[in-house]
């Protein structure tokens, strides 16, 4: 074996070993990435219904796991550009062409936020949201379809993603379909704790003693009519006159209130869902978790079901309210009752 070819094996064994360190290093640094933003993925994807899966893997992609010159000069971790009707500050980075305009953020949370508000209120992405929450593929091979990257193999990237370091998980978590352990959700948020309903510490504040999230940590539906629970349904804003809503989708008065619970009255005193066919007596996942501020009312609109079947299915009465973190089945009978709030809490919602 002559000196060039002794030399070659060394090169080719230092290459391997390298690459064998690496690749744990870099796994090490794609969990920590999730372990570090898996909870306002959950949070966002309960609020708008973009996959918690899909956005855990965009991030990953899109920062080299939070790693990217981008992500640490803009907390951008989505790529996404100024566009005309960005009004924030922004920061000038080589992408596709030279020096373009990306958004920059002042923390990753707002970062997260923007990026379901930007596909939420885009029409491009309108057909996403017809999709089931946990159907990761359609979602990657849509975002591609709609324009969202360039790069022909991003579906491909992002369920390569998604199915290594079982983001699934995540997404199912916020659907109800998997119980969060929640000795992991032990983390603070601003020196503050993390509530069993994955409620952030800004909505806790904005509720108030009626019990019902504010309006501003309403999440962002869709306009016209969609579908919660197979159900038909439109999201009407404060003061909206329910004759109207009535009329414009033919239907009685009388049986508009019916379907929504709801004593007479001629406009909504709040923003809120309005079914426009009877709700359901089962959910469309297994549980909910109760989020700090919520009312059974709160919980049985979000999931299109009827007041009378989930007070049934948790052995709950009138009088009795949940606690924050408790879980409620939606599907079939619990054995026993979920733990209550405390009386001052009860007193405050049957005002």
């Amino acid at each position: 074996m002559n000196l060039v070819t002794v030399k070659n094996y060394l090169l080719l064994f230092v290459l391997t070993l390298g690459a064998q360190v690496a690749r744990p290093q870099a796994q090490n640094t794609v969990r920590e990435y999730i372990n570090t933003y898996r909870l306002i993925a959950i949070e966002e994807m309960q609020r708008t219904g973009v996959p918690a899966a899909i956005k855990l893997a965009q991030g990953i992609h899109e920062t080299t796991a939070g790693t990217s010159d981008l992500v640490q000069r803009s907390n951008n971790h989505f790529g996404i550009k100024c566009k005309s009707n960005w009004t924030g500050e922004s920061v000038s980075h080589t992408d596709d062409a030279p020096d373009e305009c990306f958004r920059k953020y002042n923390s990753p949370e707002d970062s997260y936020r923007d990026h379901s508000d930007f596909l939420k209120n885009n029409q491009r992405y309108a057909a996403l949201f017809r999709l089931k929450g946990e159907d990761y593929r359609g979602w990657a091979y849509g975002l591609k379809k709609a324009g969202y990257a360039t790069n022909p193999k991003y579906p491909l990237l992002l369920i390569k993603l998604i199915e290594e370091y079982d983001l699934q998980d995540y997404s199912l978590m916020a659907l109800g379909k998997k119980e969060i352990p929640m000795q992991e959700w032990a983390v603070s948020k601003q020196d503050k704790p993390v509530t069993a309903g994955l409620i952030t510490a800004v909505e806790s504040e904005q509720s108030d003693e009626t019990g019902m999230l504010s309006e501003t940590s309403q999440q962002n539906y869709p306009d016209g009519e969609f579908h919660i629970n197979e159900t038909r349904v439109v999201f009407a804003e404060k003061g909206a006159s329910l004759l109207s809503l009535a009329l414009r989708y033919d239907i009685p008065l009388k049986r508009l209130l019916e379907f929504n619970e709801m004593a007479e009255q001629e406009t909504l005193t709040r923003s809120q869902l309005i079914f426009l066919q009877r709700k359901r007596k089962t959910g469309d996942a297994d549980f909910h978790q109760v989020k700090a501020g919520e009312s059974l009312y709160d919980i049985a609109q979000q999931r299109g079901i009827r007041m009378e079947s989930l007070r049934e299915l948790n052995h709950l009465t009138s009088d009795m309210l949940p606690a924050a973190g408790a879980r409620l089945y939606l599907r079939k009978k619990a054995d026993a009752p979920p733990p209550l709030a405390t009386d001052k809490r009860r007193a405050a919602l049957s005002r």
